[in-house]
């Protein structure tokens, strides 16, 4: 956990069970994987365009992907980015499982995974509802890659990482790492929650302590939704730069804080942007973002100037796909409760959930 509170210097947790430390001693600022963190940095990215002239937000799918996505003409790229669009989330197909366990090395393309998430019926009619899917954003790495000529990896390295000095931030095209990193753990066959599927205890990677080790496991099926590596004080440095102005225009950042509600009935409650989500807590409103691929669940906040940052690593995931391990998901809750609280200066009340 990283949390600053804008007033002196930032502080760093980092705590780890005693049968991890055989395979590494954990730091502050090891690197870990970002998963759907990762879409702040697509939404960004295109936003930067949109200010050069070369994208708009009202652009058409099919102007960028023609007869790539199914009714791709009424489905724009706000609608990608704030999750409008009714497309389905491709990491729900079974074809991705294989690759999403460690079983299949297969080295996914941003233009393949969205080949798999329009497979499937679209969920509503474009811009009538919200839900979060994760193909919206392989859609969103194809249309980068179309518009720039150049990879996703090449523009956050170019745009983004080299600009803010962001030395252990980059797109991960395989299981490889840069440098010193957080290793993630899953559970065994033999100590599977009940709630969690029988297959997941095939999830490749060195087994020990009733645990698997996925640090190495390729994330390429993740593409633009979810395949960044960063650490906290990096990630701090990108949100700081980012609300403060210094990567987009004004304009455009007004257009990544234009909410959509995420559940209609509560108007008032969290809304999605472009690429963040907002909310109010006890202790003051947050601009966030979470992210989760096997062995390593983040949530990442900031205020509205990026004068406040908070990061919490928990290094395991599925639990949380399958609301399995209660105590664990408390545990997780009031952690990021607690590192929101420290961020604004504020005790955490004792009822708070």
């Amino acid at each position: 956990m990283r949390v600053d509170d804008g007033h002196g210097r930032p502080a760093e947790i980092a705590e780890q069970a005693d049968w991890t430390k055989e395979d590494h001693r954990l730091a502050a600022g090891d690197e870990f994987r970002m998963g759907s963190n990762t879409k702040t940095m697509m939404a960004t990215l295109v936003l930067q365009l949109v200010a050069d002239g070369r994208l708009a937000l009202t652009d058409p799918v099919r102007k960028w992907l023609p007869d790539k996505v199914p009714n791709g003409q009424a489905i724009t790229l706000r609608m990608l980015l704030n999750h409008t669009s009714g497309l389905y989330d491709y990491t729900n197909d079974p074809a991705l499982l294989p690759s999403i366990l460690g079983r299949d090395p297969h080295p996914w393309t941003n233009q393949e995974l969205l080949a798999v998430g329009v497979q499937h019926p679209p969920l509503f009619p474009p811009g009538t509802q919200w839900s979060y899917s994760n193909t919206n954003y392989v859609a969103i790495g194809a249309v980068l890659e179309r518009a720039t000529g150049k990879s996703v990896a090449d523009l956050v390295r170019d745009r983004i990482t080299r600009p803010l000095g962001l030395q252990h931030t980059y797109f991960a095209t395989d299981g490889s790492w840069s440098g010193p990193h957080v290793r993630g753990y899953e559970p065994d066959a033999a100590h599977l929650p009940p709630e969690m599927p029988a297959d997941i205890g095939t999830i490749v990677g060195p087994r020990h302590d009733g645990h698997v080790d996925v640090s190495d496991n390729n994330v390429r099926w993740g593409g633009a939704a979810g395949a960044v590596v960063s650490t906290a004080s990096d990630w701090a440095r990108f949100y700081a730069a980012l609300m403060s102005g210094k990567l987009l225009p004004a304009a455009q950042l007004a257009q990544m804080r234009d909410t959509v509600p995420v559940f209609p009935d509560q108007p008032d409650g969290p809304g999605y942007g472009l690429g963040i989500e907002t909310g109010t807590t006890p202790c003051g409103t947050v601009w966030e973002h979470d992210g989760g691929v096997p062995g390593y669940l983040s949530a990442n906040f900031t205020d509205s100037a990026g004068d406040r940052t908070g990061s919490v690593l928990i290094s395991t995931e599925l639990f949380s796909e399958f609301d399995a391990e209660p105590k664990l998901a408390a545990a997780s809750k009031a952690l990021s409760n607690a590192a929101i609280c420290a961020m604004f200066d504020k005790p955490v009340k004792a009822n708070q959930n």
